[in-house]
């Protein structure tokens, strides 16, 4: 019988976040089924892979690893050989085929993704700014954002916020609600930075049912009846089109996926 579960250690001679990422996307395709994750970071020595290969060991688990100083990479290799551990090694082919087609050597160096650079700071100050104009607490943001994200509440704005803000765009996002008016600002603003975000009546009310009980309300409470929902919807929709947004359909994505969407925009 196969196994339900199965766990995956992360080996990095920097923070793991790569490898743990990875991971995670992997482990995605077989939901419901359990992929446990457990992270070894910063191993920067011979004694480090040893513990780790026993631990490994003793769960019967796969290794995954982002080495990329070569001493530690060609060892990680010989004990799980030895040990009869299926390990990946997640960078190292690929640095390989870097190397052979720059022809140039590469740095060796753990953690230079995580060099506090200019692009840091700038997904530190976009972050903040995501926080600062959320759900507009703060109208003036509207203004002084790259993007601005309008929609229904659940449409995931806040999520998406955060998302964009990683890849350093300052984000503030406007709930549209029928009985508030909406802010002069979203209409003062350019309609290229204003993205607006619809969802399925059907999808709305599930959501929104969820977040009741996650309340500890029960889910016939107005917030989620398919009148109110459609009512909102309509209003949302009049509202995009004075804007004279371009509006996506947030229903079954992901939010990685609507983001993905915007940044297509925006490149265009």
């Amino acid at each position: 019988m196969s196994p339900s579960s199965v766990t995956v250690y992360v080996v990095s001679d920097s923070a793991g976040d790569t490898g743990e990422l990875a991971v995670r996307a992997a482990a995605a395709q077989f939901h419901p089924l359990s992929v446990q994750i457990r992270r070894a970071a910063f191993i920067q020595t011979r004694e480090g892979i040893d513990a780790l290969v026993t631990a490994a060991q003793l769960d019967n688990s796969i290794v995954l690893y982002t080495l990329v100083i070569p001493f530690l990479r060609d060892y990680m290799v010989e004990r799980a050989k030895q040990a009869k551990l299926t390990a990946i090694d997640l960078l190292g082919p690929l640095i390989d085929s870097l190397e052979r087609t720059l022809g140039h050597e590469s740095r060796h160096e753990p953690g230079l993704n995580h060099v506090l650079d200019a692009d840091y700071f700038r997904k530190v100050e976009a972050v903040e700014f995501a926080v600062r104009y959320d759900d507009a607490r703060d109208v003036t943001g509207i203004l002084k954002a790259d993007i601005v994200l309008v929609g229904v509440s659940r449409t995931s704005k806040t999520p998406l916020s955060m998302v964009l803000a990683h890849k350093t765009f300052k984000v503030a996002n406007v709930p549209l609600i029928p009985e508030l008016v909406p802010p002069k600002e979203l209409y003062l603003a350019s309609p290229h930075k204003v993205i607006g975000l619809t969802i399925d009546p059907n999808s709305l009310n599930a959501i929104r049912k969820e977040r009741l009980k996650a309340l500890g309300l029960p889910d016939s409470a107005p917030y989620a009846t398919s009148e109110r929902i459609l009512k909102e919807l309509d209003h949302a929709k009049a509202v995009m089109d004075k804007i004279g947004c371009i509006v996506i359909d947030v229903s079954n994505k992901a939010v990685e996926e609507t983001a993905s969407l915007i940044l297509e925009h925006f490149q265009r």
